[in-house]
């Protein structure tokens, strides 16, 4: 949920505290996030397997930038990423809308036909089914029930699910007799 939705929620006649609370909130993500933020299991073995591809990419987020970019950072992937970062703020709409992935599209210069999403949330699956991109759903985050209703291609565990690399090994399988 993006601020505005927060605070609406959590203090329906007082949006300013809950505003006050979300930046305290986002403060303390940035103080932990260098000592507790820890990959998801396999990550790395996909960023090479897209390195190896020569794959284009970005980061798509509804995270505030500052929190995007430690984040990135700490899990040493700023090179990976070459500081292509959509923030869904900065765009017209944010997730769920499409627009985050559709303004990604541009920044790389790609078609969706020849993309992939990796998600842990419910609008972000969302947003990339939107915008006509296949989803892979991580349930590292959120229930599977829950994001299933938002209707991702695949959902895995992590990045070392055989699901996963089931189906990066088919399109390898397609790249060879291209």
């Amino acid at each position: 949920m993006l601020d505005d939705d927060i605070a609406a929620v959590l203090f329906p006649n007082d949006i300013e505290r809950g505003l006050k609370l979300c930046e305290e909130k986002k403060e303390r993500f940035r103080k932990l996030v260098k000592e507790k933020a820890m990959p998801i299991k396999g990550l790395y073995k996909l960023t090479k397997w897209v390195e190896d591809h020569g794959l284009k990419r970005a980061a798509v987020t509804n995270s505030p930038r500052p929190n995007a970019e430690l984040m990135i950072s700490t899990l040493g992937l700023t090179d990976f990423f070459n500081h292509n970062i959509i923030i869904g703020d900065e765009c017209e709409h944010a997730k769920p809308a499409p627009n985050p992935y559709l303004n990604a599209l541009k920044l790389l210069n790609v078609s969706k036909d020849h993309t992939f999403i990796c998600e842990d949330s419910v609008s972000g699956i969302k947003a990339g089914v939107a915008a006509g991109m296949p989803v892979i759903g991580l349930t590292t985050r959120n229930p599977k029930h829950m994001l299933m209703k938002a209707n991702p291609t695949l959902l895995i565990e992590n990045y070392e699910d055989p699901k996963l690399w089931e189906v990066l090994g088919e399109l390898n399988k397609r790249e060879n007799e291209a």
